[in-house]
């Protein structure tokens, strides 16, 4: 399998997935090719009252998997679709991810279409120790913890972009 970054518009990648997918359903047969849209479950507080929101890991990122690349139909497909912005490297320089960037990719691929909360314990150094979720492996990434909110700001990098996103977890009590 290889997997590809095309950009879309931000906050709108369940449409675009929607969109695309009735168009393809009605242009081809055979290659399987899927959108791959990993998001994290975040306890978001707004006016007193918090609640559990999906946020998108990559915003405005969605990714592709397909076992024979980027045919000339799937290309038609996906730049036609409202809301496309471009793949990348660039629409004249497609490139499968690889190295790094499929690391991290896959890395919340394996989490699930959704990343759930990870469950940490805290050294004696205060120091944050993930024993599993979606922060394993990760720990030389974060950039800074927040233990009343219960998340972690983790940078993240993909091709030459270089952003944070919060992470939640949850604190286990130590035996």
């Amino acid at each position: 399998m290889e997997y590809y970054a095309i950009q879309v518009r931000t906050r709108a990648e369940d449409k675009f997935i929607k969109l695309f997918q009735s168009r393809i359903e009605s242009n081809r047969s055979g290659n399987t090719t899927r959108l791959l849209f990993p998001r994290r479950r975040l306890a978001i507080r707004r006016g007193g009252k918090t609640t559990q929101e999906l946020v998108a890991v990559f915003p405005g990122y969605l990714f592709i998997e397909s076992e024979s690349g980027i045919d000339p139909v799937l290309f038609w497909a996906l730049r036609h679709t409202d809301g496309f912005f471009r793949f990348l490297l660039s629409n004249t320089n497609i490139k499968a991810l690889e190295g790094k960037d499929l690391r991290m990719v896959m890395h919340f691929i394996s989490c699930g279409p959704i990343a759930e909360k990870s469950r940490v314990t805290f050294g004696d150094d205060d120091r944050i120790i993930v024993a599993e979720g979606p922060l394993k492996g990760l720990e030389g990434c974060i950039v800074k913890v927040d233990k009343r909110k219960g998340r972690a700001k983790v940078k993240l990098d993909l091709y030459d972009d270089s952003f944070t996103i919060d992470l939640a977890f949850e604190v286990m009590q130590r035996p």
